[in-house]
């Protein structure tokens, strides 16, 4: 099948200016319940997620991580890139992840001290679009996180030299042994180049699909008093 014939329609719901949250951060928290399937979200949604989850589940597919975003950056230049990382925690400062800072995200972030968020959430033909400026989290932040994470994903920040060439997944194991073996106890601090940053939107916008294509948008805008202006947006 031709990729322009690959379409369907959106149907499950829609969003109205009386729905949402004075604050985008408040309704982000409602939608990424929703998402997770909390006791946040209706019982007919909760029907409709479960359902979705089972589809999948019979097809033998993951289940998708409803915290996964996309992360984006530009360089000096001007020139954009984009991943995958998962949200870590969502608070008044704003949406906040972790990383290698001397990776390419890190290093463009050091750089340009701005970036988007996409959340794309195809069990509720929803998304939302995050705009703002990024800080590094406190030290005793990251290193609170870091020490969560199962042993071997903290000796692997150790490991991996991220986003540089790499000779070989042999060369890229070996060094993991080795530094396993430095520290063979349950203690593994947290590395001087890896910790957190926070996103503080100026822009949210939320999307939630539509029948023809009329698809709803709401759009959230810091004002100059610190408030929030929230517009409709054309489909």
């Amino acid at each position: 099948m031709p990729l322009s014939d690959n379409r369907r329609e959106y149907s499950l719901g829609g969003l109205d200016r009386d729905d949402l949250e004075s604050d985008p951060l408040e309704q982000f928290a409602r939608w990424f319940d929703d998402a997770s399937a909390s006791r946040g979200a209706s019982r007919l949604r909760r029907i409709g997620i479960a359902l979705f989850e089972l589809w999948h589940a019979v097809l033998g597919r993951p289940p998708v991580d409803v915290n996964a975003m996309v992360l984006a950056t530009a360089d000096g230049a001007g020139v954009p890139s984009t991943r995958t990382v998962l949200l870590k925690g969502i608070d008044a400062r704003g949406f906040t992840f972790f990383t290698n800072y001397d990776s390419r995200k890190g290093r463009e972030l050091a750089h340009n001290p701005r970036a988007a968020l996409t959340f794309f959430w195809p069990g509720l033909e929803r998304q939302v679009l995050v705009t703002g400026d990024v800080t590094k989290l406190p030290v005793e932040e990251s290193d609170r996180y870091f020490r969560s994470r199962p042993r071997g994903s903290r000796i692997a920040a150790w490991a991996s030299n991220q986003s540089a060439p790499v000779e070989s997944r042999a060369a890229l194991e070996e060094r993991w042994r080795e530094t396993a073996a430095r520290f063979p106890g349950a203690d593994v601090p947290l590395p001087p180049n890896w910790g957190g940053f926070v996103l503080a939107p100026r822009r949210i916008e939320f999307w939630q699909g539509r029948p023809n294509r009329l698809h709803d948008r709401f759009v959230y805008t810091r004002a100059a008093d610190g408030g929030w202006r929230i517009d409709r947006l054309a489909p």
